[in-house]
């Protein structure tokens, strides 16, 4: 009782935190880091001249078709594209910045709309998001990746479904690609296996070195996942 008790309480707060932030976006609308212009935080116009990211392997850069990872790679990563929607500079990372530290949930609705833009590259059939680590949701009050698989689902008509369940707070800033591949050996659990038997699409914000993508991917495959790709608004 008491747990459904607190679950019930987060989902009303996190409902009323909704109808306040839609009544604040009225009453004082967002500016466009990149223009100014007032209704996002990062307009139509300036989202379409993001810096895009090339289609290659997230691995190893070489070229390929629909951000596919080459055979090479997927051997070992589990991941069979990574779709990304714009290079990590400039607005991308202002915009990335306003999300994870400023409490700007409006600009996950602009990463989707970015994203959204690249998901023809893609046939996946179901939508799912890399949680964040738990500290991390507890400080900003939410899963800015979850934000942004909801928000691209609506976009794009993908239904969404969360997957998997994180464990522990692993911090990987200033950590070498093996040290985070380590680091991320068995974090994720997976919630809903019997969803698993088609092409699930895994949203995160930005990529860095691919560990912790390819650990949500390997955890997926393992319980039954067909296939899993991933998108991610910037790559550094």
């Amino acid at each position: 009782m008491g747990c459904n008790r607190k679950q019930g309480y987060l989902q009303h707060k996190k409902y009323n935190m909704s109808i306040l932030e839609q009544l604040l976006a009225m009453i004082a609308p967002h500016a466009c880091i990149g223009c100014r212009t007032e209704g996002a935080l990062l307009c139509t116009a300036c989202v379409a001249g993001l810096p895009a990211f090339p289609s290659r392997c997230y691995r190893c850069g070489k070229r390929t078709p629909d951000y596919r990872t080459c055979r090479s790679c997927r051997a070992s990563s589990g991941m069979y594209q990574m779709i990304v929607a714009s290079i990590y500079d400039g607005l991308s990372k202002e915009l990335v910045h306003k999300l994870k530290f400023a409490r700007g949930r409006a600009a996950a609705y602009d990463m989707a709309q970015a994203l959204a833009i690249c998901f023809s590259a893609s046939d996946a059939t179901l939508i799912s998001h890399i949680p964040t680590a738990p500290a991390r949701v507890r400080q900003r009050g939410y899963d800015q990746a979850a934000l942004i698989a909801r928000a691209l689902a609506q976009k794009t008509g993908v239904p969404y479904t969360p997957l998997l369940a994180r464990l522990g707070d692993q911090r990987q800033v200033g950590r070498t690609r093996e040290q985070r591949r380590r680091q991320m050996q068995g974090v994720f659990r997976v919630t809903r296996p019997e969803l698993l038997n088609q092409h699930v699409l895994l949203v995160d914000d930005v990529l860095t070195t691919g560990a912790t993508c390819e650990a949500a991917a390997q955890a997926l495959r393992k319980a039954g996942a067909k296939r899993v790709s991933a998108a991610v608004f910037a790559a550094a």
